[in-house]
């Protein structure tokens, strides 16, 4: 797809490839885009990377921690660190050495980039990973929460909702905070820039949410089963605080572009 393909492409992915086609004129770029759930970044990110040549896209949720990891965080610090996505659950040591070694890679070099089988949470064996020409122009990654502040001081506020409650010490948003602080802010350091997706809010995200569980699993929009809707209700409280925080501006300086809740760029 070039450039004169434009009407085939979403509004969104239209609006941010603009943004994106300006800094990668730029030069050779890393761009991170951040946006909630289910606004649509994996549709736009394949419309980007077709329109632009010699781009690649990573997601953050491929660099989960292994299932193993991920339960003994839950084991020695809380819990709820058995749900996948909050700051602490991702190897972002991996995901700055894969990003290192595309950024110095020859056009010859192959780069294996980690995948996550949602399904099974787990990642998938080594053997099974996809692999990136080296050289890239331009390297995406996009992720729901990149670019976020962190705030050291958010584990001594009010629980937002039912989830936070859960966390009566503290000791699951202080990790994420210390997280945020130290790795990730090392993890956004390595950006060239920021594309952002605002949501109109929290409420919009929840819906999003739903949409994208009914086509993960086949059903007609509003058939998903009572379980499955409280599932989903609750799984999002898990973002709530962060989502907030981003829409709020409190990020990485970057280019933003505001949907309303048809996800229809404003």
């Amino acid at each position: 797809m070039d450039r004169q393909d434009a009407s085939r492409l979403t509004p969104l992915a239209e609006a941010l490839l603009a943004l994106a086609e300006a800094e990668v004129a730029r030069g050779a770029r890393v761009i991170f885009v951040a946006g909630p759930q289910g606004v649509g970044k994996s549709t736009a990110m394949a419309a980007m990377t077709s329109a632009i040549p010699g781009s690649v896209a990573l997601g953050l949720d491929a660099f989960y921690l292994t299932r193993n990891e991920r339960m003994a965080l839950a084991r020695d610090v809380h819990p709820l660190f058995e749900t996948r996505g909050p700051p602490g659950t991702h190897d972002v040591a991996l995901l700055r050495d894969t990003l290192a070694r595309l950024k110095a890679s020859g056009a010859e070099e192959r780069i294996p980039v980690p995948a996550f089988d949602k399904a099974e949470d787990e990642r998938r064996p080594e053997a099974e990973w996809p692999v990136l020409a080296g050289a890239p122009r331009v390297i995406f990654v996009e992720g729901w929460m990149m670019g976020v502040a962190a705030d050291l001081s958010a584990p001594e506020a009010a629980p937002l909702n039912a989830v936070e409650a859960e966390d009566e010490a503290g000791a699951w948003r202080a990790y994420q905070e210390a997280q945020l602080a130290g790795p990730y802010q090392r993890l956004w350091d390595m950006a060239d820039a920021f594309l952002y997706i605002d949501a109109p809010g929290f409420d919009t995200v929840l819906g999003w949410r739903m949409q994208q569980e009914e086509t993960t699993l086949g059903v007609a929009p509003g058939g998903l089963p009572p379980a499955r809707q409280a599932w989903v209700s609750r799984f999002i409280l898990h973002y709530q605080r962060l989502t907030e925080r981003l829409l709020a501006g409190e990020r990485r300086p970057g280019l933003s572009v505001a949907v309303d809740r048809f996800r229809q760029p404003k």
